[in-house]
């Protein structure tokens, strides 16, 4: 009876190998969640990542140019007292006048209807409307390429019958190329206040990390006419009106940011 009393004494308890085993896989947990967290502070193994100083500095690029496009809207507006007459006189004179523009070297594609309407006229003669005729409107938008003859495009208009004519603006045609020109210049200077700002603090500019931009889209510069034809009863013919383009700025804003070393 002793002896095997003795022997149950000898053999290990149950529940020290699961606290045995416990420790241990806490052991593993602990040690990996440990390693990885030191692999974190390295950008691959053997080099450790480093701290990057920066300066953000912004940039103006400023282009001026001269509006190469013209636009303008010619207009017709007829009153007759069948809409029939009415069509038919608004039509001829607006088929003249695109003839015209074509001939002074026009495109096709340069010239758009923008609007054609009919609409009745009244009159109220004690309190009872009474129907008057027909009014006949038609509009074209019309895109002038050579500004020399702006002028002249205007006036032979109104010579021909378009008594509205407005609308007048100058803009250009291909602005992204001398907005390209102006990022150039914003970043040329963003670059050379970023240079002076890093030498005044004693250090080296490094890479460009990051870029943006904003800018201003250039207006159309407008100049309003409104033109009568010899029909309202203006009488005569009057002069090509002096037409000058101006010019127009494009400014594009950089906020540029560099690696400081």
């Amino acid at each position: 009876m002793d002896n095997e009393t003795k022997n149950l004494k000898l053999q290990p308890p149950f529940w020290g190998l699961v606290l045995a085993t416990v420790v241990v896989i806490f052991l593993v947990v602990f040690l990996g969640v440990l390693t990885r967290n030191e692999f974190k502070k390295y950008d691959y193994i053997g080099r450790e990542s480093q701290q990057t100083y920066t300066i953000t500095i912004d940039g103006e690029g400023k282009v001026t140019a001269i509006p190469d496009i013209a636009q303008i809207s010619l207009g017709i507006q007829t009153d007759k007292s069948t809409v029939v007459q009415a069509q038919q006189e608004n039509t001829d004179k607006m088929n003249k006048i695109i003839a015209e523009l074509k001939k002074t070297g026009i495109d096709a594609k340069d010239i758009k209807t923008t609007n054609y309407s009919i609409y009745p006229r009244y009159d109220w003669i004690n309190g009872t409307q009474i129907l008057r005729g027909y009014t006949v409107s038609q509009n074209v938008s019309v895109k002038i390429r050579n500004l020399e003859k702006v002028g002249s495009i205007v006036d032979q208009a109104g010579n021909l019958g378009a008594n509205e004519v407005g609308g007048l603006n100058f803009t250009i045609d291909e602005p992204e190329k001398l907005r390209q020109e102006a990022r150039e210049i914003a970043l040329a200077n963003a670059k050379e206040k970023a240079e002076a700002l890093a030498k005044v603090a004693g250090v080296k500019l490094g890479k460009l990390v990051s870029f943006s931009e904003s800018g201003l889209t250039p207006m159309p510069i407008y100049r309003d006419y409104a033109l009568k034809s010899l029909e309202a009863g203006l009488g005569g013919e009057a002069p090509a009106p002096a037409v000058e383009p101006g010019s127009q700025e494009i400014i594009v804003d950089v906020m540029v940011t560099y690696e400081v070393l």
